[in-house]
């Protein structure tokens, strides 16, 4: 029985890799492994059924969508508060202001979605990839991420405010001043992933890996990295922040 209250549909799931190009890692996901000291992210397993096209015109709020492939529709301004998605495939849709406040996406691909005002305040994203998103001002706040996958694309002014994060990778992608104000994050990686004026404040943190970010920049709560791991390269980048968060001045 799964979280949605369903019993798990185990028996119509294909074995192998999901749409849009992506593979899930084998035996990924139920189990931790420890890297170089540092508990990584378990990833998700998404082995998506037969899909059948979506034919049915916008969207609902607290619809019910299983089993279904959304293909480069156009959702903009439209409400699915409250809608549940489960093994969907949303394939290049528009989502320009469309409202997913508490919506539920479960064993699901988001693949070349953009858009610019998306609502997901406290969605919940568990066993989920977002593959090559396109997005700006997304709210996200209060949100809850487990086991997700966000790979390649842009994403500007991602708002994660209290927020949690449990089993996230960002992997290939650029976060442009993203909020993780307040949130919790537990083994999240950064993977090739730009980080751009990202704010930490009052953030807590348990095995974070921002080693592999190819850009670290955060404007704020740089004192709430506790928690995290990063490069010896990336102390010395910080090395004037630090100092300024202590009051240390460093002069020649």
């Amino acid at each position: 029985m799964g979280d949605d209250g369903r019993m798990a549909p185990t028996a119509r799931r294909t074995t192998g890799t999901t749409t849009g190009g992506t593979t899930s890692g084998k035996g990924a996901a139920g189990r931790t492994a420890r890297v170089k000291g540092v508990v990584a992210a378990r990833r998700p397993e998404v082995r998506l059924p037969p899909l059948v096209p979506y034919e049915g015109g916008g969207l609902e709020p607290d619809g019910d969508y299983d089993g279904l492939r959304f293909a480069a529709d156009d959702f903009a301004d439209q409400s699915a508060r409250g809608a549940r998605f489960m093994d969907c495939a949303l394939d290049g849709c528009a989502l320009d202001r469309t409202e997913l406040i508490r919506a539920r996406f479960i064993d699901s691909v988001l693949t070349g979605v953009r858009g610019v005002g998306t609502e997901l305040a406290e969605a919940s994203l568990r066993d989920v990839e977002v593959v090559d998103a396109r997005l700006g001002g997304v709210q996200m706040h209060g949100a809850v991420l487990e086991r997700v996958v966000v790979r390649g694309g842009k994403i500007d002014y991602l708002n994660l405010r209290g927020a949690r994060l449990k089993d996230v990778v960002f992997e290939g992608c650029v976060l442009s001043e993203p909020d993780f104000g307040d949130a919790h994050l537990v083994r999240v990686e950064f993977r090739d992933t730009v980080l751009r004026r990202a704010d930490f404040s009052n953030a807590r943190m348990d095995s974070v890996d921002l080693r592999g970010a190819a850009e670290l920049d955060i404007a704020r709560g740089i004192e709430r990295l506790a928690g995290a791991v990063i490069s010896p390269v990336q102390l010395m980048e910080l090395a004037p922040s630090f100092a300024a968060q202590i009051g240390v001045r460093v002069e020649a």
